[in-house]
């Protein structure tokens, strides 16, 4: 792949701060020096999980970057947590997995937590010693929330926590996770029947199953954890007991989402940078491919599609930064993100013709690497039912707006140099 350029397009001038163009040119430094050698070990060894780019990412305090600087972090913000990922994600996708999955814990607990959790948990996540995941998605409901299986009974000042996930990011390098289980007695409606318990890895009754490698992201681990009778304190409830629904879709929506957005993004611009140098560098007649104006066709939408994502990512997470609501700009993002980018990685697979079927190819990579940012925190088909609500004025909850003030107070001045 071509150098990676150290310079923000003009597109995102107005949501960028000079200390987030230090950022990202910080990133993508980093990105080539650290992460781009390991990614060739990370693709070669799929069944391993990567442990040592967590630990460069966590030297940069990088966990740290939406975490209060009260607790240790540096606090600032939703568009530098997006240059983050984005320009890791750029390099390894799989990087940016590490990174963005234990930031969607991290943001539930800045906005549920109360200040004694916070400072139990937050500065390890600061400093990279405790990263984190979000379990929520099981065997048999998937990402049905209300269809969790996993069940929390009280017994005297604990709770007792059976059940099973899967599919949870980061479950192998995780030191604690925020776990969503079913606190109601049945027939009680989702909307008070789940609560979200923060359970540390080395709870007597918790397991995690070995790593089994997936389509792509080679080497960050999705993988399944089993629940019996795990006991945990009451002061491990986060939020308060029946809010459980309201953590995991306000995470999903405030993190989850424009997190993938950016990784999305990151892979997109992977791929038409591959593509495009490809293309010029093989000759045809008497010039190069790239003077094909069939081949010129398809790469002019696959670069009107990157744009339009790039400006969908960021602006939506300066909204996010403003206080402002914006639920529905932070689905779309992640929606249109991975489907556009999805479609160019398709075309960019036929452009190479048979180059594109070597393994050892990095195209092949980003086409495995992009259907990974689909599923989680809620499908196409569920991003497009919300964005119907909206198109019907009907969003009864805006996270963006009802968190405002978290999110502000975390970050008081966004758009400060």
């Amino acid at each position: 792949m071509p150098a990676t350029p150290t310079t923000p397009p003009p597109a995102l001038r107005p949501y960028l701060t000079a200390r987030h163009e230090l950022m990202w040119k910080e990133a993508d430094a980093f990105a080539a020096e650290h992460i781009k050698p390991r990614g060739v070990r990370m693709e070669a060894a799929p069944g391993r999980v990567e442990r040592k780019v967590a630990d460069l990412m966590a030297g940069q305090k990088w966990f740290a970057v939406t975490v209060p600087p009260a607790f240790g972090g540096l606090g600032a913000g939703h568009v530098a947590k997006t240059i983050l990922i984005h320009r890791i994600g750029r390099v390894s996708a799989a990087a940016a997995a590490i990174l963005q999955a234990t930031l969607i814990p991290a943001g539930a607990l800045l906005h549920f937590a109360t200040d004694e959790q916070k400072g139990r948990w937050l500065p390890g996540v600061a400093d990279g010693s405790l990263l984190l995941s979000i379990a929520v998605t099981e065997p048999t409901a998937g990402g049905h929330i209300g269809g969790i299986e996993t069940t929390a009974k009280r017994a005297g000042n604990e709770w007792v926590i059976t059940g099973a996930k899967s599919h949870i990011g980061n479950s192998h390098l995780a030191g604690a996770h925020l776990v969503l289980a079913r606190t109601a007695e049945p027939g009680v409606r989702t909307s008070r029947a789940l609560t979200a318990f923060m359970v540390e890895s080395d709870r007597h009754g918790l397991s995690v199953s070995g790593h089994r490698p997936g389509l792509g992201l080679h080497g960050f681990s999705v993988g399944h954890l089993d629940l019996d009778q795990v006991r945990v304190p009451a002061a491990n409830v986060i939020g308060e007991i029946g809010q459980g629904l309201s953590i995991a879709q306000s995470s999903s929506i405030l993190y989850g989402r424009p997190n993938l957005a950016a990784v999305s993004l990151g892979i997109h611009e992977a791929v038409v940078a591959t593509t495009t140098a490809r293309l010029k560098a093989r000759p045809r007649y008497r010039g190069a491919l790239s003077d094909l104006s069939v081949l010129r066709d398809r790469i002019g939408d696959m670069e009107a599609r990157l744009r339009a994502s790039r400006i969908l990512a960021y602006q939506s997470v300066h909204l996010l930064d403003q206080g402002l609501p914006c639920d529905p700009d932070l689905i779309n993002s992640k929606y249109l993100g991975h489907q556009w980018a999805r479609k160019s990685a398709q075309d960019a697979m036929e452009l190479h013709g048979a180059q594109a079927l070597d393994r050892d190819y990095v195209l092949q990579r980003l086409w495995r690497d992009i259907q990974h940012t689909y599923p989680p925190a809620g499908t196409g088909e569920v991003q497009r039912i919300r964005l119907a609500d909206a198109a019907f004025d009907e969003n009864h909850i805006q996270w963006s707006e009802r968190l405002a003030s978290a999110i502000t107070q975390a970050h008081p001045d966004p758009t400060a140099a």
